[in-house]
């Protein structure tokens, strides 16, 4: 079983979605827990998407610490500027995934 950690950026862009839409994406992460390779990879195996209603949920994985991190929400206009911007800072996602797991 994985575990999923959730950004900062991603915690406010699911608290401006409304019920049945941040339902559906709380219920997306718990299955993470379970199957973390779920949606499309983005160039890399452990750099995915997952689309929902024309939104997509970008996410890390991180093998060697069995985790799920949750990086963005974002919309189709500016999905690439995201994905760009966490390829160009992947190591400080892992940094601060490797933090968090320190601080549990």
């Amino acid at each position: 079983m994985y575990r999923v950690f959730r950004s900062g950026k991603y915690e406010k862009r699911l608290n401006k979605l409304d019920k049945s839409e941040s339902d559906r994406v709380v219920d997306f992460e718990q299955s993470l827990k379970i199957e973390p390779y779920n949606g499309k990879p983005l160039g890399y195996e452990f750099f995915r998407e997952k689309k929902f209603n024309g939104n997509r949920i970008i996410f890390l994985i991180y093998e060697q610490h069995k985790c799920v991190f949750l990086v963005v929400i974002t919309n189709k206009k500016i999905q690439q500027q995201e994905i760009n911007l966490i390829k160009a800072n992947l190591d400080v996602y892992k940094e601060e995934i490797e933090k968090r797991i320190k601080e549990l």
